[in-house]
């Protein structure tokens, strides 16, 4: 049993409860992040990040706390404390991800999306990943998308030489299109950073988001990042949700449009290839 003295007494400091041991945890790509076992028999979950902008954990925190308002919705780990350095998270055991889960999550996701926004967009900015997320509301959905989701990202990906410009116009003159390709609905609720790394599969079947980018938006976001980057049991996460909430003819089809959004944030992130795929995708729109 081990015990980081620095990282046990911050936490100490927030939770108000000894830290028996603490231990690391691999995986995550921004933060460092540490397991507490505390000695009320709790056990949590700290994340830390030297120098984090301003107010990046209040708001990953005020986007847990949005989406467990919820009934019946998707299962988000309990907020513990937060401040400007950490955020300290109810710890989340993992199992296997199996077709029971898959479907219950199906359901709770078509409910989160069904809770609603009062505008595309939301009340303060946040971030995904590292990079700031801007969230003030626009009137429609297609022009919030393309100018808060699409256009900052391309700029510094264009600016920074990790896109071609070809491929920025072609990325572009797609997210226009958007009022065109994508039916009206109502702003949902979303997750807004939906990928696989950000599910995890609890026990007693029961499915619990991280790591939230949130705001309100067009619901197929959430799935189309879903579709993007692969989800153990999708199928059946896809075919539970549309019984709860039936998607629009022809949604498959349209899912590319929305993924432009998370593989112009990984162009800016990651560089590599991210820039391209999102302009080939793009020429399917044009």
């Amino acid at each position: 049993m081990t015990r980081q003295p620095a990282v046990a007494g911050r936490a100490e400091q927030l939770l108000g409860s000894s830290v028996i041991s603490t231990a690391p945890v691999a995986g995550g790509d921004v933060c460092s992040a540490v397991k507490l076992r505390l000695s009320n028999g709790r056990t949590a979950f700290l994340k830390t990040l030297t120098q984090a902008p301003p107010a990046f954990f209040e708001r990953e925190a005020a986007g847990l706390r949005w989406l467990a308002e919820v009934d019946d919705g998707v299962a988000t780990p309990e907020v513990l404390a937060v401040d400007s350095d950490c955020l300290i998270l109810g710890w989340v055991e993992t199992t296997r991800p199996g077709q029971e889960a898959a479907a219950a999550f199906g359901r709770a996701l078509a409910r989160l999306h069904q809770g609603g926004a009062t505008a595309w967009g939301a009340e303060a900015d946040g971030y995904i990943g590292r990079l700031p997320l801007q969230n003030q509301p626009l009137p429609t959905w297609a022009e919030f998308y393309a100018e808060r989701r699409i256009a900052p990202y391309v700029r510094v990906a264009r600016d920074k030489g990790l896109i071609e410009a070809t491929d920025a116009d072609l990325i572009e003159r797609a997210a226009a299109r958007v009022a065109e390709i994508v039916p009206d609905e109502p702003a949902a609720r979303l997750h807004g950073d939906l990928w696989n790394g950000n599910v995890l599969w609890g026990q007693d079947d029961r499915v619990v988001v991280i790591d939230p980018a949130a705001y309100g938006g067009h619901r197929e976001v959430d799935l189309a990042m879903l579709t993007l980057f692969g989800l153990p049991q999708l199928p059946h996460v896809l075919a539970a949700y549309d019984e709860v909430a039936p998607l629009a003819d022809d949604w498959q089809d349209r899912l590319g449009i929305h993924q432009l959004f998370p593989l112009v944030v990984h162009a800016c992130l990651f560089g590599g290839g991210y820039g391209a795929r999102a302009a080939k995708i793009a020429q399917r729109f044009l």
